[in-house]
């Protein structure tokens, strides 16, 4: 502290200002890029160089960034920062499939909440392709009971960036042997609807030909049903393939399962769903997560076929993956019986036994688990 003979002196502010935080790039799409570019004093084609260098080439370090100038590459050093969530632990899983818990800056731009959040990641790797299942947001406010990602309640909402970084993330960690195609499904923890700006933020991106680059056909939204995030979505150029979590036959059931079907009850999803409009090569996809002597009885099987007729759709059973819930799984027998009554009234009908259930990475397994697998798997990255 100074003194004068009036007493201690105060500094003016603007003596001492801390620099504001580094502006975080990743996530902003090419306009925002530009824009950013040309607020530096520099050509709008910068920023295109920095778009090209973020999603398609994977280069996240200014330094190396050998399009730009020197004198830029300090400056975004000191100005700018590109920030990927960090790989707290990996949990391998025998079957190859490798669920990440990832931690989450607490100074991303856009992120509604000060403290520091964790979210999973899982890369499944298959013959010609690899899947990633990433997460919109930190836990889950819709509180499914059959899934244990509702557990974490709602924590945050996660910014474009963080949810582009997963894929990133996945990607380079496992450059080495990547296969040919890349898919990616947003089935990670969180309702992508309910997070709608950042998750089509990204979704933009990732199948921007000059960005990530990936085919429409290729990356999958998953919803409970949010009915205004459907009907919005139909109105957008640029979409992910829409699939919609059903897991019940008639209403009763559903709100026992999904609460959030008081309010987006059946008859107004299925509505929503005959008014979406599809491209030509595409299906509606239908979730349906058997629970062994629950809602896998061939009457739910006749109900479900009666409420999908006439949609051009398909169904995905997914036999409930065990957890710390009051459920089990379903007989091999009825889940057959269940997708050849479906079949035999002409909707596809398709078993999807999910990856890594031995590192709960499966289907509803994401609840930020660690001590049960964690003494098998790596140190913390």
């Amino acid at each position: 502290m100074t003194y004068c003979h009036h007493g201690p002196v105060v500094p003016c502010r603007a003596w001492y200002d801390e620099p504001e935080m580094p502006i975080e790039l990743l996530g902003k799409s090419l306009d925002e890029l530009r824009a950013f570019a040309v607020s530096l004093g520099e050509p709008a084609y910068r920023g295109a160089q920095l778009y090209h260098c973020f999603y398609a080439e994977r280069q996240f370090d200014f330094a190396c960034m050998t399009a730009l100038p020197a004198p830029l590459r300090q400056r975004l050093a000191a100005e700018a920062s590109v920030t990927l969530p960090r790989v707290v632990r990996r949990y391998r899983s025998a079957d190859g499939s490798i669920r990440y818990l990832l931690a989450l800056s607490i100074a991303a731009e856009g992120a509604d909440a000060a403290a520091p959040a964790t979210i999973e990641t899982v890369f499944m790797p298959s013959e010609g392709r690899q899947t990633i299942c990433i997460s919109t947001q930190a836990g889950c406010a819709v509180n499914c009971r059959f899934c244990l990602t509702a557990t974490l309640g709602l924590i945050r909402n996660l910014t474009a960036g963080e949810i582009l970084g997963q894929v990133l993330v996945a990607l380079s960690e496992n450059a080495e042997h990547l296969a040919p195609r890349t898919n990616v499904v947003f089935m990670g923890q969180g309702e992508p609807l309910l997070n709608y700006d950042s998750t089509l933020a990204a979704t933009r991106i990732l199948l921007d030909p000059h960005g990530v680059g990936l085919s429409p056909r290729h990356v999958t939204l998953s919803t409970s049903g949010i009915i205004p995030g459907i009907e919005r979505l139909d109105g957008e150029r640029v979409r992910p393939k829409l699939a919609v979590s059903l897991n019940a036959s008639n209403d009763q059931q559903r709100t026992q399962l999904m609460p959030i079907n008081q309010k987006y009850p059946l008859a107004k999803l299925i509505d929503a769903c005959r008014r979406y409009p599809l491209r030509s090569w595409e299906r509606l996809t239908f979730e349906y997560v058997l629970l062994g002597g629950f809602n896998d009885r061939p009457e739910d099987a006749r109900r479900v076929a009666r409420l999908l007729n006439g949609l051009r759709a398909k169904v995905n059973l997914i036999p409930w993956n065990p957890g710390e819930l009051p459920y089990q799984m379903p007989e091999p027998a009825a889940v057959e019986e269940f997708r050849s009554i479906l079949i035999d009234r002409a909707i596809p009908a398709f078993i999807r036994y999910s990856r890594g259930r031995d590192v709960m990475a499966a289907c509803g397994q994401l609840a930020l688990i660690e001590q049960s697998v964690a003494a098998t798997q790596s140190a913390p990255a």
